[in-house]
């Protein structure tokens, strides 16, 4: 199942990550799909403005994972852009749907192995300037009738 959202600036996505931090299961994974610049990290921004994480919050591309623990639940943020065709065991199976927080990944492709398969795979696609369509995917449908009401 599959919801649609438009947003035109970086507010309005930040906006709907926040709104979705409300409504994310305990221990989801949310697979975040989109070219560069589409605003992935945007609304991660959001998800932890939500989740009371008064961090800064940044893209994890050199550090690979960034793990936010000063909030209501700790959230785990991982881009994995650098692990393509690297077979190393760096250990992010172990914080993949840790159960007491939400994790969110940037080009879950590239670690597709170490994807559950009830992930939340949301898409960004940038439209022109700051406009974007947010495609959430689910086949959780207690969580799609709650995105249905943001």
């Amino acid at each position: 199942m599959k919801i649609n959202f438009n947003t035109s600036s970086n507010i309005e996505t930040m906006h709907l990550g926040e709104r979705l931090a409300y409504i994310l299961p305990l221990g989801s994974t949310i697979c975040l799909k989109g070219d560069l610049g589409a605003g992935k990290t945007t609304l991660v921004k959001g998800v932890a403005k939500g989740l009371n994480i008064n961090e800064t919050v940044i893209s994890p591309t050199f550090n690979i994972m960034k793990l936010y623990l000063k909030g209501k639940i700790p959230l785990v943020h991982i881009d994995a852009y650098r692990l393509l065709d690297n077979d190393a065991d760096i250990g992010l199976d172990e914080y993949i749907g840790i159960d007491n927080g939400i994790t969110m990944i940037e080009w879950p492709d590239y670690i597709n192995k170490l994807i559950p398969k009830d992930a939340i795979n949301i898409t960004i696609t940038n439209k022109k300037d700051d406009e974007r369509l947010i495609e959430i995917e689910s086949d959780n449908k207690d969580f799609i009738d709650e995105v249905n009401k943001l």
